[in-house]
């Protein structure tokens, strides 16, 4: 009995995986002990159907761009990306909409230091920081420690493998830059805005600045 009980075994074993369930079916069920432990090869299909019953699967496909559509619900102006496109240059798309940065020490607003005036967005011409804002940094973007109040939004930004700060204009959603504290900055507020010159523009008047935003 046990020469016969180690034959079949073998011959399951020897028998190619495609037709071992079916061998095993009609083995007797005393035998089931042996079949039960061949690992059976298991489809890309099946695989990708019990994916989500794993807990952090999601995590590992899951992107920021549903968050990021989430958050522009809330900003007053919903102009569309192809109505962005057709008013906006393609440095100002890349930037504002796309979230990119203008190279260190290249944006027009870097040494722009006046004495008077106010900084819009580019995209939608909200006011968003006094010329008295703005100070001296070394950072090679312009450098602002306080905004107009409720002009600047601020949202997490994981990228890179890192957490930051990252601030959009309230009225469009158009990206800025970043916000970073306790650099140690002689300023009233300790923080810098680390602003792209391609998300400004600048005017003298402030009074025009908040016609402009009220026309747009």
């Amino acid at each position: 009995m046990r020469f016969q009980r180690l034959t079949t075994a073998l011959r399951i074993f020897s028998t190619p995986l495609r037709s071992r369930t079916s061998t095993a079916i009609k083995t007797s069920s005393r035998y089931s002990r042996y079949f039960n432990r061949i690992p059976l090869p298991i489809s890309g299909a099946t695989l990708l159907k019990a994916a989500p019953a794993i807990p952090f699967m999601g995590s590992f496909f899951s992107s920021s761009a549903n968050a990021e559509n989430a958050n522009n619900m809330s900003y007053p102006d919903q102009r569309s990306e192809d109505e962005w496109r057709a008013v906006l240059s393609p440095d100002q798309f890349r930037i504002l909409r796309q979230k990119g940065t203008e190279r260190a020490g290249t944006g027009e607003y870097d040494a722009h230091y006046p004495s008077q005036g106010v900084y819009t967005c580019a995209g939608c011409n909200a006011p968003l920081y006094k010329a008295s804002h703005k100070f001296k940094s070394g950072c090679g973007w312009p450098a602002y420690f306080d905004s107009v109040p409720g002009a600047v939004t601020r949202h997490t930004d994981s990228s890179f493998g890192m957490e930051r700060t990252e601030i959009t204009c309230s009225n469009c959603g158009g990206h800025l830059g970043h916000v970073f504290k306790g650099e140690g900055y002689p300023t009233p507020t300790d923080e810098r805005h680390c602003v792209n010159s391609v998300s400004l523009k600048f005017t003298e008047d402030e009074g025009a600045a908040g016609a402009a935003k009220a026309k747009a």
